[in-house]
């Protein structure tokens, strides 16, 4: 695998990688990684549109610093369209990174065969036909690539791991995405959390009139769960087993984190411990961190 070109992006601080190669060589895995890494991301772009989509992000004002296009060979013009635009886009000192996925040809009939899919250049041929007439299409923009990546042996995982080695400027500044979600369990779980945890052990301020139609966001509720015996001891060892969580997440390509906290009703101690824990994870390193809380209108 060659490395790739660290050159500056183009005009307007916009950087712009263009993700191509042989169908069924993993194309779809790579964009998804550079979308998690905080690129727009922007499928089966016609190459003749390539300068309009660069231009409208160097105008965007910072709003999109990062821009990657998928490309495919549906277009039977697809190589001589693009060589021109990269051509054009070199002369304005703008010239994307180019990656390129590739693989052998037994692997990729053997990923077709599994999908039950034709090949985009098949038509009423054999698979084997439509893969010869592809790598002749692709042939010199495999030559022009950046980067190239043959994924015959790689799993998902390994080929994430390839991409995000590749640009590990942007995995470096995107980091993992945490959020923390308070509920009540009397409304049910959350479908989307990856992670629960029950609070249910602390004592409940509920039964506390004083406290009763306050919630975990008041620091005269937060005080009163975070004071309690055990709280603190559990947020210590929480957070050691997020960090440990995070670190393999990473390892698997995972980013995004959705830990769900839960109380009864979801209004004083789920809420409470939920903030505590943002608070304290958005001091890590690499860490984003949002809190949301479900349950906290409901009675």
């Amino acid at each position: 695998m060659s490395a790739p070109d660290e050159t500056e992006g183009p005009e307007g601080g916009v950087e712009v990688a263009i993700v191509t190669g042989v169908s069924g060589a993993g194309r779809s895995t790579a964009a998804k990684v550079l979308e998690d890494l905080g690129w727009f991301v922007v499928d089966n772009l016609p190459p003749e549109l390539l300068e309009t989509v660069v231009d409208l992000g160097a105008r965007s004002k910072g709003q999109v610093t990062r821009i990657a296009v998928v490309m495919d060979v549906r277009s039977r013009a697809f190589t001589a369209d693009l060589g021109a635009a990269l051509k054009e886009l070199d002369t304005r000192g703008a010239r994307p990174r180019v990656v390129f996925l590739d693989a052998d040809d037994a692997v990729l009939i053997r990923r077709f065969e599994s999908n039950r899919r034709s090949h985009p250049l098949q038509g009423d041929g054999r698979l084997v036909d439509g893969i010869d007439a592809e790598r002749e299409l692709l042939a010199p923009l495999r030559d022009l690539a950046d980067l190239v990546v043959d994924t015959s042996n790689r799993s998902v995982h390994e080929l994430r791991k390839a991409v995000e080695e590749a640009f590990h400027e942007s995995a470096a500044a995107v980091g993992s995405t945490v959020t923390v979600l308070s509920f009540g369990y009397k409304h049910g779980l959350p479908a989307d959390a990856d992670l629960v945890v029950d609070v249910r052990f602390l004592p409940n301020p509920h039964w506390i009139p004083e406290l009763r139609e306050h919630d975990g966001r008041e620091a005269v509720v937060s005080d009163y769960v975070l004071s309690q015996e055990g709280a603190e001891e559990f947020l210590e060892a929480y957070l050691a087993l997020l960090r440990l969580v995070g670190v393999g997440y990473r390892r698997e390509g995972k980013r995004y984190l959705t830990v769900a906290v839960g109380c009864t009703g979801g209004k004083h101690r789920s809420v409470a411990i939920a903030e505590e824990l943002a608070r304290r994870m958005a001091g890590e390193d690499g860490v984003r961190v949002t809190v949301s809380h479900r349950d906290v209108g409901r009675e």
